[in-house]
């Protein structure tokens, strides 16, 4: 990479034929390397995972993955309305209790100014044909965080 840049530098510097020659060639050169490493790759990962001794690491990697991806089903440990961390399981629970009453219990101020129209009757429905036209517009647009499952 650092021969590509250099050449890169000198045919933007020279602007010559040759030097550019000399880049482009460069360049083929390069993925060529790049494009046989990634020919070895798999076979190398596939003689690591039939390798016995790595067996037992690939495995334990395996489960360090499925227990990352486990959701969290409860606190260890928490800070209390006086400052306090409160550890115990009946301290959490009594702990969330109160904060919940206080802030269920709270009235909050505003200025009555706030005004709207009451509707009255049945929502409007939904049409197929609107719902078709929809996802006609939306074709070939994928959503966010789609990994193409």
């Amino acid at each position: 990479m650092l021969k590509q840049k250099i050449k890169y530098g000198k045919w933007k510097k020279e602007n010559t034929k040759e030097a550019r020659k000399e880049y482009k060639k460069n360049t083929q050169n390069a993925k060529r390397v790049i494009s046989s490493a990634k020919e070895k790759k798999p076979e190398e990962c596939a003689n690591v995972l039939n390798d016995s001794e790595c067996q037992n690491d690939i495995f334990q990697m395996a489960m360090q993955v499925v227990n990352e991806r486990q959701d969290i089903t409860g606190l260890n440990c928490i800070k209390g309305a006086s400052g306090k961390v409160i550890g115990d399981d009946k301290g959490i629970k009594d702990s969330w209790k109160e904060y919940m009453e206080k802030v269920m219990n709270e009235e909050n101020e505003w200025d009555h100014k706030m005004s709207a129209e009451v509707k009255e009757g049945p929502a409007d429905c939904i049409r197929m044909a609107e719902v078709r036209a929809v996802l006609k517009k939306m074709k070939g647009i994928k959503p966010q965080n789609c990994r193409g499952w």
